[in-house]
């Protein structure tokens, strides 16, 4: 008997595989092997030229010897490495050491979970808070795609707050707070990078720090802080949440991408809040976290971490100190970037063609608005016809928005490339708008008409 062959249709699969989130990074990767000479400003990953291939066996080596030198045995080096390791991760002293020296965050190795990037942290957390259609999740809105992207693969509904031209209020999410409950939805977490925000490039104030944790405490309100651009940007960074944090209302998310080994994929889950249990006595967050994780990735990859423990363990724990001269690249290409801004846009072009961008102190990113609408169609225009790439706002609105939006990541590219890069993007800029305003014009002239025919 010969069987039909199995074909799909996409409502047989999970509404997710449709939602626009999941191809956003497709069309971006796309248009950047389609156009390979253009310039892009759209990767916010760690530039080349920090990392020396022979340092990941120093760093391994150096893993090894902590291990033997801990008491392991030849045979326990071996098995810690070649087998499957604890779900919760092997690293987790050194992580704790490293969180307790750099970032002021006092918590116990048993707090942590060693995850698979900051994206498997966040998957797992949202997987252990969320319970049932009423709960929902609130975003510091624009919003970084993965944490929308795994709630939506969750079936999880999300509430955009919206920060302000200056960033986020506390005011605002206690509005969205009340809005939900009001709507008979139990906001069960906000998440937030409150330093050099991915993808608007702004800082929480320190005192919008010490708000968010009171309103938090006092709605019981869980909050997920990401925040992996304060360690490679320069000047001293703002005091974490975490290390606020008296009462234990926040969750942090962690990650070594963008300060270590991007290609390593470790990152971890700072999760203390106590968990009663019927008969089972209080167990911590984190063990529950590491119960899913079993279940999704078995375990963080045991060279990765090691590659990544090798490396805390020479700097002894200080991620800063690491990434000093790092921080003052990156610091000197935002500023780059800003200045060439200003030389191909000065004051009074941009006025009277409507263009603003802010001047963020750190990180990876910065934000445009321009005119016209800055779409998927438009970026084609800019990468095929100008030999420059960025990415569209409009990703990063959970409910729709930023369509005149453009962000611009300065990490991934010299000097040179920056140059002629924002030469590139100024002549498209200026060319859109031209064509936005002529296109406005007869639509003006009408409308002069009609009145004076009235």
């Amino acid at each position: 008997m010969v069987g039909r062959r199995i074909d799909l249709h996409r409502r047989d699969l999970h509404g997710s595989v449709a939602d626009p989130v999941l191809d956003t990074m497709n069309f971006l990767n796309e248009v950047t092997l389609r156009y390979p000479e253009a310039i892009s400003f759209a990767p916010g990953r760690p530039y080349d030229g920090f990392f020396e291939t022979e340092e990941i066996f120093g760093h391994v080596r150096r893993y090894l010897d902590h291990l033997l030198e801990e008491g392991a045995s030849p045979a326990q080096v071996r098995t810690a490495m070649y087998q499957y390791g604890p779900a919760a991760g092997q690293i987790r002293e050194i992580i704790a050491d490293s969180l307790r020296v750099d970032e002021g965050i006092e918590v116990s190795p048993g707090a942590i979970v060693v995850t698979v990037g900051a994206q498997e942290g966040m998957l797992l957390v949202l997987r252990a808070l969320f319970t049932g259609p009423e709960d929902v999740l609130l975003v510091s809105s624009p919003c970084y795609v993965g944490i929308t992207g795994a709630a939506r693969l969750l079936d999880i509904p999300v509430a955009p707050v919206e920060e302000r031209s200056d960033g986020f209020h506390c005011a605002d999410l206690a509005a969205a707070i009340d809005r939900e409950l009001a709507q008979g939805r139990r906001p069960r977490a906000f998440y937030v990078v409150p330093d050099h925000s991915n993808p608007s490039g702004t800082t929480m104030s320190r005192a919008a720090r010490d708000e968010l944790i009171e309103l938090a405490a006092h709605h019981q309100l869980l909050v997920l802080e990401d925040s992996p651009y304060r360690l490679v940007s320069p000047g001293t960074p703002l005091p974490t949440l975490k290390s606020l944090d008296r009462r234990r209302s926040v969750v942090h998310l962690g990650s070594y991408s963008k300060t270590v080994f991007p290609g390593a994929r470790v990152g971890f889950v700072v999760a203390d809040q106590r968990v009663e249990s019927d008969g089972e006595g209080e167990v911590l967050l984190a063990d529950e976290l590491s119960k899913i994780k079993s279940m999704v990735t078995v375990n963080t990859s045991s060279l990765s971490q090691a590659v990544v423990a090798g490396t805390l363990l020479a700097a002894g724990g200080r991620i800063s100190e690491l990434n000093v001269k790092a921080a003052a690249y990156y610091g000197e290409a935002m500023q780059d970037v800003l200045r060439r801004l200003d030389e191909y846009l000065p004051a009074a072009r941009r006025e009277e063609l409507g263009i603003t961008w802010n001047s963020p102190s750190g990180g990876f990113f910065l934000t445009m608005r321009v005119p016209f609408r800055a779409d998927n169609a438009a970026l084609t225009r800019s990468a095929q016809d100008h030999g420059v790439i960025w990415t569209p706002m409009s990703y990063f609105y959970p409910l729709g928005g930023g369509h005149h939006g453009i962000r611009l990541s300065i990490s991934y590219l010299t000097p040179a490339e920056i140059d002629t890069g924002i030469a590139r993007l100024a002549a498209f800029i200026e060319m859109e708008a031209r064509q936005h305003q002529q296109a406005l014009s007869p639509v003006a002239h009408t409308s002069a008409s009609a009145r004076g025919g009235q």
